[in-house]
């Protein structure tokens, strides 16, 4: 599976959701997109889920002629987000095209 880090996402995260491929929105050089410029740039490039604390992502009304999921984590803290791995990993497996899905990190 394809996961796009969106910026604010630590990417020291990248080596506890292996075995996913992780890219970051860096790395495609899209850090001055729109979140509709990087949605639909992520699922051009097949993305399947796009990983964000950006609360604003939202999917669209269109969500069913989405193709990619967005999971959003509550929080940017390295320290908390490492306690949530699993719950970040089922977030990450459980969660279909066109859907949206929070994880609240505490």
């Amino acid at each position: 599976m394809r996961i796009l880090f969106d910026q604010g996402i630590p990417v020291r995260l990248r080596k506890l959701i292996l075995p996913h491929q992780v890219e970051t929105v860096f790395e495609h050089g899209w850090g001055l997109c729109t979140n509709s410029e990087l949605l639909t740039k992520a699922q051009e490039e097949g993305i399947d889920v796009l990983l964000t604390t950006d609360q604003n992502h939202g999917i669209g009304e269109n969500s069913s002629e989405q193709n990619i999921a967005i999971v959003v984590l509550s929080s940017t803290s390295w320290p908390k987000i490492q306690t949530a791995t699993v719950s970040i990993q089922q977030a990450i497996e459980h969660t279909s095209p066109g859907e949206l899905h929070e994880v609240s990190i505490l």
